[in-house]
């Protein structure tokens, strides 16, 4: 896993590569926003969609739910980066609708909008 941090103003991202799948339950998770906090004192990151199990995006195992839960828990901002277009179910395309209105979850298909998004959710 590689970790750079884009720094725009008072506000650091987190901008996670890696050719693993990194999240592939909570405590994978837990274990990415310890280390993005602690290494490079960053709440807001960045990953690929290719870096999360596909589980996720199946929202009846209720893993993408638990999961981003656990970011708002924390106080950590997330944009998750990819083609979203290759699911056909309505209720996924619903909630990545829902979850772009906010401020701290986005999916988006490029890393510099989803850089920016991060940058302005304070």
């Amino acid at each position: 896993m590689n970790i750079s941090v884009d720094i725009k103003n008072n506000s650091k991202v987190a901008i996670v590569e890696s050719n693993d799948i990194l999240i592939s339950d909570v405590q994978g998770a837990l274990d990415l926003m310890a280390s993005v906090r602690y290494t490079e004192e960053c709440h807001k990151i960045v990953i690929n969609k290719s870096n999360i199990t596909e589980d996720f995006f199946e929202l009846k195992t209720r893993l993408a739910g638990e999961i981003l839960q656990k970011f708002t828990n924390y106080q950590v901002k997330v944009a998750i980066v990819g083609d979203f277009d290759v699911y056909d179910s309505k209720s996924l395309r619903d909630f990545i609708y829902e979850c772009n209105q906010g401020k701290s979850i986005f999916f988006l298909k490029e890393r510099g909008a989803a850089i920016e998004a991060l940058h302005n959710a304070d």
